[in-house]
């Protein structure tokens, strides 16, 4: 029914609401999925990256050539080696028309530490203070090497306009995970959009902040009307029909059609995300033998999937870490080898076979469905038979945290552009109290990952640092921690005359307010 609807509304030009075409400052933008919450801290996700760098503003954000720029912060300086301050920009107003001030930032700190997704990345910042009204201190617990890069996720909240209790008497600042809360369903930000209107999974609408504090944006944008559309062959119709501006992810089997075509440009960057299955050892007994991981591993061909999936738009991996992060182990390869594969499962006393359950997104990552089926006929050859279950991320998230399956996809990009970040949230052993592990589905555990990990995070010696991480590395491949895929390509398509190419990075966080429509 959903995919009658999308086809019938392209054929009558009505995606976005406008027949027949749309106004020059109404862009109108197709992804494979929605966000799921308006809440900045309630998903760590790139779907809430994404929207955060819409309706509200970091402190400091990534460039193209992954250096730091000023935001709502205008400069930073280190105080001593565990005190870094902090500049703010004076004059900024929120949606609300409230002030941002000092205390709306510390406001916001204080709630990412309470976030369980977000927390994790702030176990190494102690604390934050308001300085003045314009000046915040941030301190760590011992040196820190990454206070730049986990500030890009700061993003200043309305500590008024969240505060206090809705008519029903729940706190407007809950953090309430798949839930219905204040902060779920209303926003208040500084950035260059609000959000005028919302239908989950049918439409998101954008207006332009006309009091939008950045006056040398080149951006001309006044409206986005956002449409998630799953099915990869309908989204690049609506885009080679004129239905649509721009959209994302553009899959491997359409780049030469949307780059051929006289009305479309496509960008493309080299992706660090890494397209992984974890393996629950906590529901499954078999999974804590390292022989039957490794046996796992080994019967899954990723650069074949490379190859005929992905055609050949990714790179296969054997790590977390890509190449160029510190943590980068040129040791490791990948390991495809089934009669390896069945030697292990015999070894482990599995030789007749295992049954396990996997459950994959549907309109996550590019062709994470076909992937999971091509996973799945693999491990068959090896007698694991696979009960599969794909479905869309805004049902996956909460199975996700569930554990509702033996076999969970999740791909991972280091928002701090850090191999720590990978093994702070998928490979540490999970803790509730810290945030540590919580995207480790397969409740792996290793007190020396563990240890190297927490230790990386103190380490400021470059060179003694990467030997670190590339020791993590290491161990994570011995043990078979997770099965690795690929990182994924990044991909983007645009009508002529809508200049993506300006404000896509390789984080996948357009800059869509410095956006510029001909």
């Amino acid at each position: 029914m959903r995919k009658a609807f999308l086809t019938a509304a392209l054929a009558l030009g009505l995606i976005g609401g406008v027949a027949g075409g749309a106004q020059a400052n109404t862009l109108r933008m197709a992804y494979d999925a929605d966000p799921v919450s308006l809440d900045p801290h309630e998903q760590l996700s790139g779907g809430t990256l994404q929207l955060s760098h819409m309706v509200f503003d970091p402190l400091i954000r990534w460039t193209q050539e992954l250096g730091f720029e000023p935001r709502l912060a205008t400069g930073w300086e280190r105080v001593d080696d565990t005190t870094m301050r902090f500049m703010l920009r004076e004059g900024v107003k929120f949606h609300s028309g409230n002030e941002m001030t000092s205390a709306d930032v510390v406001w916001t700190f204080n709630r990412i530490k309470e976030s369980p997704d977000f927390k994790g990345v702030f176990v190494p910042f102690k604390s934050m203070k308001a300085v003045d009204d314009y000046t915040v201190e941030i301190k760590t617990d011992g040196p820190f090497p990454l206070v730049l890069h986990n500030s890009t996720y700061i993003f200043p909240m309305d500590s008024k306009f969240y505060s206090g209790k809705t008519d029903d008497g729940a706190e407007k600042s809950e953090i309430a995970k798949h839930g219905n809360s204040f902060a779920s369903q209303n926003m208040s930000g500084t950035g260059p959009f609000m959000v005028t209107e919302r239908e989950q999974g049918i439409k998101l609408v954008f207006e332009r902040n006309k009091d939008y504090w950045d006056t040398d944006s080149p951006g001309n944008v006044d409206e986005i009307v956002f449409t998630p559309i799953k099915e990869a062959p309908t989204r690049v119709a609506a885009l080679l029909a004129g239905d649509v501006d721009f959209i994302a992810p553009v899959p491997p089997n359409d780049l030469d059609r949307v780059e051929k075509d006289d009305g479309t440009t496509l960008v493309t960057m080299p992706g660090t995300r890494i397209i992984t299955l974890q393996l629950n050892q906590d529901r499954v007994e078999a999974l804590k033998d390292v022989r039957v991981r490794q046996a796992i591993v080994h019967a899954i061909n990723n650069e074949g999937i490379v190859k005929k999936i992905m055609r050949g738009f990714g790179t296969p991996a054997a790590q977390m870490s890509p190449e160029g992060y510190l943590g980068y182990n040129p040791a490791l390869k990948p390991r495809f080898d089934v009669a390896a594969a069945q030697k292990l499962m015999d070894e482990a006393g599995y030789g007749d076979g295992l049954e396990m359950s996997m459950m994959c997104p549907n309109n996550r990552y590019v062709n994470d469905f076909k992937i999971c089926e091509a996973s799945a006929a693999m491990l068959a050859k090896i007698g694991i038979k696979i009960e599969l279950t794909t479905m869309p991320k805004a049902q996956y998230w909460p199975k996700f945290d569930e554990r509702a399956a033996d076999i969970m996809m999740i791909g991972w990009h280091s928002d701090t552009e850090d191999s720590a970040n990978f093994y702070e949230f998928l490979a540490m052993t999970p803790n509730t109290d810290t945030g540590r592990g919580q995207y480790n589905s397969g409740a792996y555990s290793n007190a020396a990952v563990d240890a190297l990990t927490e230790a990386t995070l103190k380490e400021t010696d470059d060179a003694r640092r990467a030997e670190m991480l590339q020791d993590i590395e290491q161990i994570l491949y011995d043990d078979a921690a997770f099965v690795p895929f690929h990182w994924q390509n990044l991909a983007w398509g645009a009508r002529k005359g809508v200049n993506i190419g300006a404000v896509v990075n390789a984080m996948n966080f357009p800059y869509l307010g410095d956006l510029v429509m001909e």
